[in-house]
């Protein structure tokens, strides 16, 4: 189902001020109190510009009694009626004229209903340098050549899967020397887990002075460490600046999924890759805010949303510490009405000041995806080109 936005064509649409003066801030952890007064009016001008360009959206408004000139607190913006992530499987619902569009990305992989997002020049610019920002701290920024191991899906002509553009973005930190994709292309849209090329690219690099950095699905790196140790390999050195950066679930092969300790224990163990330079990422083509993880593993919120878990029958926001639905709030969105979205997946959200680390702002923790369903995302896709063990 279509439902497009009733703006005039044109390709350079401002957004509001006040969203433009927030998205363009560029350090990322604060406390909130510092920012919410911002938020708050930039989430309720997104939130009528949703409402005058989206016919769709305005009558969801509509129908939940919503009155954009209310949204003056978080409370009233926690009440938002929040558009689930599945709903993009199934509508195509723009705010800004096709003509505006300059992205078009998918959810999944090979299989499985996919996720349509569509993003402006606004958005993807402002979602991509809130990624910079946060790698900046994070330390990931460097101008030093490395090469790249990415366990995901290679490209080819026409692919527009989210994270294989995700994953080609996170080779800017870092100039690319030589790149391995696992999921090699076989044309049509195929693609097969080169498991032992994997292993005899490592093997190679490890020999070499330059830094190796892993990015991709978690899965695809536990099977290749899996497959070292099978083959006998002793443990290999990478050079030093090495690092992981991977995102993505177990989803499809979780009855093979380690615990996240266990898996960087295996990366310092074999590969030699210090713990503070193992980085996790959260992030959906239906919410594209980064989520990266501190030196203590846990996922911050940045000062662009708030983050949220939501009670699984009535939605509504759960104290900190009780599983629900993820849920986020966050004002970068002007292509589509994604500015309040609930996920399927099941988190735990943990008060700012909770995580040894210093980072002033709440994180969460991803406990697993809810529901079985036929719709899979791109860490179930791809899971389904690892053979059996």
């Amino acid at each position: 189902m279509r439902v497009h936005c009733t703006a005039t064509a044109q390709t350079d649409i401002p957004a509001p001020g006040s969203v433009q003066r927030f998205c363009e801030r560029t350090t990322p952890y604060l406390p909130e109190a510092r920012t919410e007064a911002d938020f708050i009016t930039a989430m309720r001008d997104i939130t009528r510009w949703h409402q005058q360009r989206s016919p769709w959206y305005a009558a969801l408004l509509k129908q939940n009694g919503v009155q954009v000139d209310g949204l003056t607190t978080m409370d009233s913006l926690i009440a938002l009626p929040p558009v689930h992530a599945n709903f993009f499987k199934q509508h195509e619902v723009l705010s800004v004229p096709e003509s505006a569009i300059t992205l078009h990305l998918t959810s999944s992989g090979t299989t499985g209903q996919k996720s349509q997002m569509f993003f402006d020049a606004f958005t993807i610019s402002h979602s991509r340098r809130m990624v910079d920002d946060c790698m900046q701290v994070r330390g990931m920024v460097s101008s030093e050549p490395a090469h790249y191991l990415v366990n995901a899906y290679e490209p080819h002509a026409g692919l527009r899967v989210g994270t294989s553009n995700t994953n080609q973005y996170l080779m800017r930190y870092a100039p690319p020397a030589e790149v391995f994709w696992t999921l090699r292309a076989l044309g049509e849209g195929q693609h097969e887990f080169d498991a032992f090329g994997a292993v005899e690219t490592l093997r190679r690099w490890a020999q070499g002075s330059t830094p190796v950095r892993i990015i991709g699905f978690p899965a695809f790196l536990h099977f290749t460490l899996q497959r070292l140790e099978r083959m006998g390999v002793p443990p290999l050195q990478l050079a030093p600046g090495s690092a992981a950066i991977f995102g993505g679930g177990w989803k499809g092969h979780a009855d093979q999924a380690i615990s996240k300790e266990a898996l960087h224990a295996s990366l310092g163990r074999q590969l030699g890759i210090a713990a503070d330079r193992i980085v996790e990422t959260f992030g959906s083509v239906e919410h594209s805010i980064p989520y990266i993880s501190c030196t203590h593993g846990h996922l911050h919120a940045p000062i662009w949303s708030r983050v949220l878990v939501r009670d699984v029958a009535t939605l509504a926001p759960l104290p900190h510490g009780q599983a629900g639905f993820l849920s986020f709030l966050s004002p970068y969105i002007t292509s589509v009405p994604a500015h309040s979205v609930v996920m399927g997946d099941l988190a735990l959200l943990h008060p700012a000041g909770s995580c040894a680390c210093g980072t002033p702002t709440p994180w969460f923790e991803i406990l697993g995806r809810a529901g079985t369903s036929s719709n899979k995302s791109c860490a179930a896709a791809a899971a389904e080109l690892l053979p059996a063990s």
